[in-house]
């Protein structure tokens, strides 16, 4: 064979050389094969792990998985399925991910302390966010089990911070489907429920409930031990010192109710007769027209009796939710101002 012909023949294993070392020298989350290529199966997807990564030998990588550049995986650290860990990405501590979950350039997750940082599936981390860390309370005692525990398909947007529980019996708790914007804090033992939308810069003390479905608008700040309802909305640049009922709109420097959240219902498949009892009940209790209708328990009371409005799941849940914030516990309902409207 003369030498031009073996040169040709010999072109497709000079291209795919080539290909591997521009894939090994890239910056966009180079990898290197972890596992041995001759155990690779089309079941399982190898994973792969830049060389200037640093992974304990000691931490748990599934299959699928991208580890780049500058990252760090400590070794009790156990990574799901197919993660995506971003140039300058960090898991520290007991720290689990489940599939699917992207850490993005800057993000760091756990804490080398006793206790646990948990993360479910789909899950992003965006940019610089610090999750699962040490919490910001005097009364933690150094050496304390803390926790933090977040469900599946939540985004994460940068520089947020996530903080764990203050105390071993205490959980910090995030559901499922929620969007956190930008630079948002969640503080210690917060229980934060599913499907809801904290806009930029929402910070939540310590101890913070927020239901379902709730929103709230840019830079609201909430006091520790308050409850934000489901469905509930809080205007931009709140201050909310008191609980926010079901299906409730506050705003203010302290926040006032200020009605329903008429349009948030909607969007949310709530029907018209249903928004309609809502808004009865709605008045009698915080606009009563009887100036001898009594205080806010005997308006409760009133409504519950409704023959019209007793039987509607709705209203005996905002009903609830007010009874609710008036228990030894908690901090009350966000005063009422009667040019309020619904």
């Amino acid at each position: 064979m003369s030498s031009s012909s073996l040169l040709h023949s010999r072109r497709p294993l000079f291209s795919a050389l080539r290909t591997l070392s521009l894939r090994h020298f890239s910056t966009s989350l180079p990898r290197i094969l972890v596992e041995d290529k001759d155990n690779a199966t089309p079941e399982k997807s190898p994973s792969f792990i830049h060389p200037a990564a640093i992974v304990h030998p000691g931490a748990v990588i599934g299959q699928g998985v991208s580890i780049g550049p500058f990252c760090t995986v400590g070794s009790s650290a156990k990574l799901g399925n197919a993660c995506q860990l971003y140039p300058g990405s960090h898991i520290f501590g007991n720290t689990e991910l489940g599939d699917q979950c992207v850490l993005m350039t800057g993000a760091v997750v756990g804490d080398d302390l006793p206790g646990r940082t948990v993360i479910g599936c789909n899950n992003v981390i965006g940019h610089h966010c610090v999750v699962g860390i040490k919490c910001q309370d005097m009364k933690y005692k150094s050496g304390d089990g803390c926790f933090l525990e977040i469900g599946d398909n939540n985004e994460i947007r940068e520089h947020t911070s996530i903080h764990r529980s203050s105390k071993p019996r205490e959980k910090t708790v995030i559901g499922d489907n929620n969007l956190v914007m930008g630079s948002c804090h969640i503080a210690h033992d917060c229980k934060v429920g599913s499907n809801n939308i904290l806009a930029n810069n929402t910070l939540l003390a310590g101890h913070v409930v927020v239901e379902d479905y709730a929103h709230t608008a840019g830079a609201t700040v909430v006091h520790q031990f308050c409850h934000i309802g489901s469905f509930s909305f809080i205007g931009g640049g709140s201050v909310v010192s008191q609980d926010v009922p079901k299906y409730m709109m506050v705003s203010g420097e302290r926040a006032d109710l200020r009605g329903l959240n008429l349009e948030g219902l909607r969007r949310r498949g709530f029907s018209d007769s249903e928004i309609r009892s809502l808004r009865i009940a709605y008045r009698k209790i915080f606009m009563p027209t009887d100036v001898n209708s009594g205080g806010i328990e005997n308006r409760l009371t009133e409504v519950e009796q409704n023959e019209e409005l007793a039987y509607v799941p709705a209203v005996c849940s905002m009903v609830q939710s007010i009874r609710d914030s008036f228990a030894e516990d908690r901090r009350g309902i966000c005063r009422f101002r009667s040019w309020s409207g619904s």
